[in-house]
């Protein structure tokens, strides 16, 4: 898109479902040869353990604006028209979706590789919790990509500096964009020497 990037994000209140045709004819265009999309539903079992439902918790605000710094992140490295993410909050029963993202762009390629990108960092580093409940208990879980993510924020990333989000991602190679953790982790390896 021109000057206007053209994003729909929500975080739903407990109970209401995603409605994917919604979020499919928002990113819908006439220009566009591909919609990718991602859906993340409620599985019925994690480790031979029967899972009866998700229940996921969120800090709403920060939850969108990070949201649309990643999806700011994914336009600097595809060419893309528009997105919608969605995220349930509250219980999702087994074989109900929790979270989805619709993405167009004029090329397939671009979509899908964006769409891969936008779950894997919504996972990564959004501020959404997520509570298994079984048969017999419950328990917090960590997605593994926030756990990789992570033990990768002390490590050197490529080039000189630091990074947060990957490697689509680098505040080193372009200041001007911000990516999904925008500059609160970078620190320079002697600012990191001097608070240890």
């Amino acid at each position: 898109m021109a000057d206007e990037e053209k994003n729909l994000i929500e975080i739903l209140e407990e109970n209401i479902t995603i409605d994917m045709n919604k979020y499919i004819s928002y990113v819908q265009s006439p220009h566009c040869g591909a919609i990718a999309t991602f859906a993340g539903t409620t599985r019925d079992t994690f480790d031979g353990k029967e899972v009866l439902e998700l229940r996921y918790e969120a800090y709403v605000p920060m939850a969108i604006r990070c949201i649309n710094s990643i999806c700011s992140s994914a336009r600097s490295s595809w060419n893309l028209y528009a997105i919608a993410v969605a995220h349930r909050l509250g219980p999702v029963p087994v074989g109900e979706t929790s979270v989805l993202i619709a993405i167009s762009s004029v090329h397939r390629a671009d979509a899908l590789d964006a769409c891969k990108f936008m779950i894997d960092e919504v996972k990564a580093s959004v501020p959404i919790w997520k509570k298994e409940v079984y048969t017999n208990g419950e328990v917090w879980k960590e997605n593994s990509e926030f756990m990789e993510r992570r033990d990768e924020l002390g490590k050197p990333g490529p080039g000189h500096g630091r990074q947060c989000c990957g490697e689509k991602v680098m505040v080193e190679k372009a200041p001007e964009k911000k990516g999904c953790c925008a500059g609160k982790v970078k620190m320079d390896i002697a600012d990191e020497a001097e608070h240890q």
